[in-house]
Parts: C-alpha cells; sequence; structure tokens
C-alpha cells in the first residue's frame, strides 16, 4: 500500500500540470500577444514569483534568495567569470523565474534601459548585481553599450559565416492584427 501511495502521488501531480500546461493557450495572434504582454509587464508576481521593478528591487530580491556563503563565492569571481560559470544556473533562473521571455514588469525596465534581449538582460542583471556587491559604479549606459556592441558583432560574425540554407518569401495574413 505504501508504495502504490508514494507511486500514485507523482503520477497525480503529473497529470495535473498537464492539465494546467494544457489549459493555458498560447497567443495566436499579435494582438493577443500584445494585450498578454500588456498584462505581465503591470503583474507584481507572475506564478507566485515576486517580479523585481528595478535595478534596486532585483538587488533586494537577490540579497534575500541568495545566502551569505553563497554570494561570497560570487563576489570572490571576476565580472567576466561570474558571468561565464553561472549564465546556465544563475542566468537561465533569472531568465525564466523573472518572466524575460515572456514579458514581465522588469523585462519591459530592462527594455526601456535599451536591454533587449534576454540573455543580454541576463547578463546585465549578473554584472550589475556583481559591482553592486563590489560597490563599484554600476556604469549601466557604458554596460548597455558594451552588451549591444558584443550582440552586433556577434550578428555580424555569424551573417558572415553563414551560408543559407533554404529561403521562402511568405504573404502575411491580415488576421494576424497587423493592420494590414
Amino acid at each position: 500500500m505504501y508504495m502504490v501511495k508514494h507511486f500514485l502521488l507523482p503520477i497525480g501531480f503529473l497529470l495535473f500540470s498537464f492539465q494546467v500546461v494544457l489549459g493555458q493557450k498560447p497567443a495566436e495572434t499579435l494582438n493577443e500577444h500584445e494585450e498578454s504582454y500588456e498584462w505581465r509587464i503591470r503583474q507584481d508576481y507572475l506564478y507566485e514569483v515576486y517580479i523585481p521593478k528595478d535595478m534596486g528591487d532585483a538587488f533586494i530580491q537577490l540579497n534575500k534568495l541568495i545566502d551569505e556563503e553563497s554570494r561570497k563565492k560570487f563576489m570572490s569571481l571576476s565580472e567576466e567569470d561570474a558571468y561565464d560559470r553561472l549564465f546556465f544556473s544563475f542566468g537561465r533562473w533569472i531568465i525564466h523565474n523573472w518572466g524575460f521571455y515572456g514579458g514581465s514588469r522588469f523585462s519591459h525596465y530592462l527594455r526601456e534601459l535599451g536591454v533587449y534581449h534576454p540573455e543580454d538582460m541576463a547578463r546585465f542583471v549578473i554584472l550589475t548585481y556583481h559591482r553592486n556587491l563590489h560597490r563599484n559604479p554600476l556604469n549601466v549606459k557604458e554596460l548597455i553599450d558594451e552588451i549591444n556592441a558584443g550582440k552586433e558583432k556577434a550578428i555580424e560574425q555569424k551573417l558572415k559565416e553563414g551560408e543559407v540554407i533554404y529561403e521562402e518569401t511568405r504573404k502575411r495574413d491580415p488576421k494576424d492584427g497587423d493592420g494590414s
């Protein structure tokens, strides 16, 4: 009986999770996407996770979430090592939990600063948090310019080295809500 309970509980949880996920229909049109985005950027919480409103709030939240020992290890790294070593763990957590792909009030704030791609947003947060812990100037404008210049350079390099495999031209569907 003990094994049956412990076996059925995870299966029941998975079935419930699938119902919740399947019940959330993705946006099908541009208008639905924009409405969803506008709703998300006004929320303090998304999926029961608090979303910071700005950098100061993000630093406060990170200080609450990260224990002292982990903060000291993070501080012992150089800026670039902090980003390189932690992007696929800490950076992914930030992207996912703070809604950078679907939009959130924090991602919207970062877009208004000039950081547009979710991975660049995570890099920006990691580097500014590292600087904040060290009490160094954040140099936000310079950092954003550096991130965007690096992104442009990487895109140019890929285009230069890349090869077009297949090219297709499609007509836009007027039902997508773009007004044409």
